[in-house]
């Protein structure tokens, strides 16, 4: 007798991710506990202009999710509907966090499943304590030498210190 295993679950988080945030793990957390596989898809597009590099979003997203095991970090260009057939994924995670979110990503999630109906997005709202955080907001607080350790992780507290170091006060 042959036993038969579900095929297994193969979902991206994209994002830019710059830079990951605490509200970013949250969601990557709770999906890694929901399906096999977590491809936290860094999104790369010529025309932005992004705070960091690839290479260094890859190596704070790669330090940062270590502790997953079903998570691990790819790139990705293009439509994500795309990436997503090339790869085997059936799940898109999407993170919410407002009201304000939802009517944005729930456009692009009809979008996608009119694209490809064999993928489904999946929405996880995130943690009320994460609500308000944003990458731009972490940027933002960081540029004017902000503490932003309630925001995002240490790894990219000390990245966002060496992007913008502390100014000394004028004598």
């Amino acid at each position: 007798m042959t036993s038969s295993r579900p095929p297994r679950t193969v979902s991206v988080y994209a994002g830019s991710f710059d830079p990951v945030t605490l509200g970013h793990l949250d969601v990557i957390e709770r999906a890694d506990k929901l399906f096999d596989e977590v491809v936290v898809a860094i999104g790369v597009h010529p025309s932005k202009h992004p705070l960091f590099s690839f290479d260094e979003r890859l190596a704070l997203l790669q330090e940062v999710v270590r502790p997953f095991k079903n998570a691990r970090i790819d790139r990705f260009d293009g439509l994500l509907i795309n990436y997503c057939k090339r790869i085997g994924a059936r799940v898109i995670v999407r993170g919410l966090r407002a009201a304000t979110d939802f009517e944005y990503e729930l456009q692009i999630a009809h979008a996608n499943a009119d694209m490809d109906p064999s993928v489904d997005t999946v929405f996880l709202p995130t943690r009320a304590n994460y609500g308000f955080v944003s990458a731009s907001l972490v940027r933002e607080i960081a540029s004017h030498g902000g503490n932003v350790s309630h925001y995002a992780p240490e790894p990219v507290c000390k990245a966002l210190r060496v992007k913008f170091p502390p100014q000394s006060a004028p004598e």
